[in-house]
C-alpha cells in the first residue's frame, strides 16, 4: 500500500466521531440557556394562588396580603354598609360592572361577591396603581361632603364605593378588579383559582 493512499474507513469514523462528540458538546451547552426559559422556583411561587383565613377579619375590617405582586384586600362588610350600596348607582360610572376583566362572571352582580359580606378586590388604582385606603365612615370627609363609605385613592382622588366601584369625575376609568377566587370552607378564601362550579 502507497504511503499517498488513504484509508477511507477510518476517515469516516473519525469524522463521524468528531461530528457526534461536537453535537453533544452543543447540546450541552445549550442546556443552561433553554433551562432559562423555564420559570423561577420564585416565580412560580409568586403566581401560585394564596391561602386567606377570614376569622381574623372584624365587621368593618379589611385584610390585605399580596398574590402576583398585586395587593388584595377583603373587606368584611356590615349590613349597613351593603345597604348604601343601590343607592350610589347614579354617581358611578359602571354601576353593573359591565366593563369586561374586572370582575369574574360569578362576582359580576351588586355586591361583586361571592358572599355578599366579604368583598375580595385587587387594592392597586385602576387609574396608575396606587393602593387605595379604605374610608369607610358614612359622612363629609375633605373629598367628599356626601360620603357614603369606600375606598379613596390619595394619589389622584380617585374614589370607590363599598364594592369597588368607580365614582364618576375622577381620574380613574375602571371599578376595582375582583380577582378569581373561592372558598375552600368557611373561614379560607383562595385567591387565584376560580370556583369549580365556574368552570
Amino acid at each position: 500500500m502507497s504511503e499517498n493512499s488513504v484509508n477511507k474507513g477510518r476517515r469516516r469514523l473519525l469524522t463521524a466521531t468528531t461530528a457526534v462528540v461536537g453535537a453533544a458538546g452543543a447540546g450541552l451547552a445549550a442546556l443552561p440557556f433553554i433551562e432559562s426559559w423555564q420559570p423561577s422556583a420564585k416565580a412560580k411561587v409568586v403566581g401560585a394562588p394564596v391561602e386567606f383565613n377570614l376569622q381574623p377579619i372584624g365587621p368593618g375590617q379589611i385584610l390585605k396580603g399580596q398574590w402576583r405582586g398585586k395587593t388584595i384586600g377583603i373587606l368584611r362588610r356590615t349590613n349597613d354598609m351593603l345597604e348604601t350600596l343601590p343607592d350610589l348607582s347614579g354617581k358611578l360610572k359602571d354601576p353593573d360592572s359591565n366593563a369586561e376583566n374586572q370582575q369574574p362572571r360569578y362576582a359580576q352582580n351588586p355586591n361583586r361577591s361571592i358572599k355578599p359580606e366579604y368583598l375580595v378586590l385587587v387594592m392597586n388604582c385602576t387609574h396608575l396603581g396606587c393602593v387605595p385606603e379604605l374610608v369607610p365612615e358614612v359622612g363629609a370627609q375633605p373629598f367628599d361632603a356626601e360620603w357614603q363609605g369606600g375606598f379613596y385613592c390619595p394619589c389622584h382622588k380617585s374614589k370607590f364605593d363599598l364594592a369597588g366601584r368607580v365614582y364618576d369625575g375622577v381620574p380613574a376609568q375602571l371599578n376595582l378588579q375582583v380577582p378569581p377566587y373561592q372558598y375552600l370552607d368557611d373561614r379560607t378564601i383562595v385567591v387565584g383559582v376560580d370556583p369549580q362550579s365556574a368552570s
